[in-house]
């Protein structure tokens, strides 16, 4: 694009406030061949950190697609973190005014639309793009699928039944299909710096844990939204002395700020049971902001959750997980091969998606803890393994 004396270029480095390299402009040869844009996507993704973190599973065939594209993603403030330095997305607008008047300002070949919500399809509604995919708002305000290969997306979140009893793909899977991208089970992404990797080996080291020991996760929280999603404080309590006799395993509770309180409450009430426990059972920091939470997570080898964002992000740090199940629905989460699912089998509320319970919570109180706790130590066992596979090919 030319504009007075000066090309502007077809770069995605170039910004027009600043040099991409200092001391370096575009008048002389660029310090690094250039970055055209190609295809121009955008992602919106306001739904929770969860829902964030399985989208991130759809930039690999965004990228096997649209190989020369450049690709920017709208989430909420809170979500903005879990995309930092992924190296399949250009740009990060969090969701506020100032992005708002960028976007509006900016032309699109592509927008996928990850969301069924107001929010999230009027904004596709309301910025410029060649084609819409996903989920957009009529002129009455409901959404509506933007494609007909929305259509099964878009119908399993108005037929219960569907949803409930006949669904059997995973919500990547299904999301692909959504956006008509190529769907080859791939992994989420998440990026962790060389410094949030040197943190979790320090943390690790500070609680004294060896290279034979393998360290349990407890994520006991989930959002608000859904607070049935919890295990109680009970049965925290039961399954962290089922582990206390195993004298490899040390174990850390996870969760974030809205969980400091339980934590506290199932870390003084589990030392109270059992004094022993002090050189074996830690209780993560919650309220130090969501990176230093997913450096937490990362020290632990095998993630004990039910169906949240802390379940998420085991899956997307690689980790062992088991993953109990009551209101949400199981047939929608991929472990990877990593992990194992405790559903309620044989209920018939179950999944529901109900924030109230007139059942007792029934789904909950028929968890297999002492099937947790040896799936557990089989997936330490294989761990155990790994680590000496490991150890007999490293290079010195």
């Amino acid at each position: 694009m030319k504009l007075f004396d000066f090309e502007i270029p077809d770069c995605k480095r170039f910004n027009g406030y600043k040099p991409c390299f200092p001391y370096k402009t575009c008048y002389e040869r660029c310090a690094r061949p250039d970055s055209p844009f190609g295809t121009k996507i955008l992602i919106v993704n306001l739904d929770a950190m969860g829902d964030v973190l399985m989208t991130t599973a759809q930039l690999k065939p965004i990228k096997r697609k649209y190989p020369e594209s450049y690709v920017a993603w709208i989430t909420l403030k809170s979500a903005v973190p879990l995309l930092h330095g992924n190296p399949f997305i250009d740009d990060v607008f969090s969701w506020d005014a100032e992005s708002w008047l960028v976007l509006e300002q900016m032309e699109f070949d592509l927008i996928l639309n990850a969301d069924k919500s107001r929010r999230s399809a009027a904004l596709a509604m309301k910025l410029k793009a060649n084609e819409k995919l996903g989920f957009g708002l009529n002129n009455k305000g409901q959404i509506i699928p933007l494609n007909k290969e929305a259509s099964h997306n878009f119908k399993l979140g108005i037929d219960d039944y569907m949803k409930f009893r006949m669904n059997g793909r995973t919500g990547q899977d299904i999301l692909a299909e959504t956006f008509k991208l190529p769907y080859e089970r791939d992994e989420y992404v998440l990026e962790l710096t060389d410094d949030e990797k040197q943190q979790t080996a320090w943390y690790r080291k500070s609680k004294g844990i060896g290279g034979n020991d393998v360290v349990v996760g407890f994520n006991t929280g989930c959002s608000d939204l859904y607070p049935n999603k919890k295990m109680t404080i009970e049965q925290h309590l039961t399954l962290i002395e089922m582990f206390s006799d195993e004298n490899d395993i040390k174990m850390f509770l996870l969760g974030g700020r809205t969980d400091a309180e339980r934590n506290e409450e199932i870390y003084s009430s589990a030392l109270e049971q059992n004094p022993g426990l002090s050189t074996r059972l830690f209780n993560t920091p919650a309220t130090e902001g969501l990176r230093r939470g997913i450096v937490y997570e990362n020290a632990a080898d095998i993630v004990i959750t039910g169906d949240s964002y802390g379940m998420h992000l085991a899956v997307a740090l690689k980790k062992y997980v088991l993953v109990w199940f009551g209101v949400s629905c199981w047939t929608e989460i991929d472990l990877y091969e990593r992990g194992t699912k405790f559903v309620p089998e044989g209920l018939f509320c179950s999944p529901c998606w109900k924030k109230a319970c007139p059942y007792d919570l029934e789904c909950i109180k028929m968890i297999d803890l002492e099937r947790m706790r040896s799936t557990a130590m089989e997936y330490a066992g294989k761990i155990a393994g790994e680590r000496v596979h490991a150890a007999n090919y490293d290079v010195p």
